[in-house]
């Protein structure tokens, strides 16, 4: 899996590369499909902006953007999102594969 921090209009500091990279190995745990994760950093006005992209095998790209006054805070609040969407994702794979039962006392 290859994971690319860059970032837009600022510089990115060694600390917050390596945080994003951290952070962004925990998605393996969530979907084992997942090939490439983009990080992009931006910061204008005091105001700074976490953007990721992670590519997966089978499925579109999960986007995520957020904003924060701090960036290790923007990237975490980015990451609950892509979290969401891999969970949500996976629910929808593993929900059509596998119906629900239906028990003999639902039929009587």
């Amino acid at each position: 899996m290859q994971i690319t921090v860059s970032g837009r209009h600022m510089g990115v500091s060694e600390s917050l590369k390596d945080y994003c990279r951290e952070k962004a190995e925990r998605l393996i745990r969530f979907f084992d499909r997942i090939q490439s994760i983009e990080v992009v950093l931006d910061g204008s006005n005091g105001q700074h902006f976490a953007e990721m992209i992670v590519h997966a095998e089978g499925t579109q790209p999960f986007v995520a953007r957020e904003q924060h006054d701090d960036a290790y805070a923007a990237v975490d609040l980015m990451l609950d999102k892509v979290e969401r969407q891999i969970r949500r994702h996976k629910e929808k794979l593993r929900n059509r594969k596998h119906p629900p039962r239906i028990s003999e006392e639902e039929l009587d």
